[in-house]
């Protein structure tokens, strides 16, 4: 299978190094996927990567987490409250409240390229993706979709197929894998789904670099980008194998 970088929207994506979650610092009262920590990207000029949940009243916010008990003075699932009830809702170390994603695009602007990963609770539930699909719609700055979910990613192609959209993955071990069994998890790991998922990039733990079935793919004109990259040695590394990095805890050149 040969892929080209034939979409317009490409084009300059991946031209500098993504800020995991945004520029977040916790110690300085920046929390990732929060208004301040995607300032401090858009000043530093870095893409920045970001993660959606959906909530219970059926809207895209700007929260890695299944739950908020992590990074904020409370407790509970995030697709069980309202984005009412999750703005009400105090971060620890922070005056920040949660985004929803049209918040994050306003903020954004343009300014630099948008990576959103579409989380996944693996239950074939398209109500997130195709919310984000509806609020993205209108956006005609740099913006790809990403997932863990390969059905997530094959939905993306249908009911958007001039968006980007990419591929996330990693060895059979990762976390994100843990409640899928094993076959799918392998089947995942190997990227056999790609006829059906048709991604334009693939976003690929560092870890498990340099992997055959990635490399293969980016000599064939897929673009790929890894995670996380936390040093600048790990930053050269990584760059062997994959066209950017996603990073924190350090400011790359």
């Amino acid at each position: 299978m040969r892929f080209s970088r034939h979409l317009r929207q490409l084009d300059g994506l991946f031209d500098r190094p993504i800020a995991h979650r945004g520029l977040h610092q916790a110690e300085s009262g920046i929390i990732e996927n929060t208004e301040p920590a995607f300032a401090a990207a858009i000043r530093g000029n870095y893409a920045i990567e970001c993660d959606l949940q959906l909530t219970a009243d059926g809207e895209a916010v700007v929260f890695h987490d299944e739950t908020v008990d992590r990074l904020m003075d409370a407790q509970g699932h995030v697709s069980e409250l309202t984005v009412s009830e999750l703005k009400s809702l105090n971060f620890k170390a922070s005056k920040a409240r949660i985004q929803t994603l049209a918040e994050l695009l306003d903020q954004v602007s343009g300014q630099v390229p948008v990576i959103a990963e579409i989380k996944s609770h693996w239950d074939g539930n398209p109500q997130l993706p195709l919310r984000v699909v509806k609020t993205t719609s209108s956006y005609r700055d740099q913006l790809a979709l990403m997932s863990f979910d390969s059905r997530i990613v094959a939905l993306l192609a249908h009911q958007a197929p001039n968006r980007v959209r990419g591929i996330v993955a990693g060895r059979v071990s990762d976390a994100e894998y843990a409640s899928r069994p094993f076959p799918a998890r392998t089947a995942l790991h190997l990227l056999t789904h790609l006829q059906d998922s048709q991604p334009h990039f693939i976003s690929y733990d560092q870890a498990g670099l340099p992997f055959a079935p990635v490399q293969s793919l980016r000599q064939a004109g897929m673009p790929v980008i890894c995670w996380t990259i936390r040093s600048a040695a790990a930053a050269s590394r990584a760059l062997r194998y994959a066209d950017q990095i996603t990073f924190e805890g350090f400011q790359p050149a």
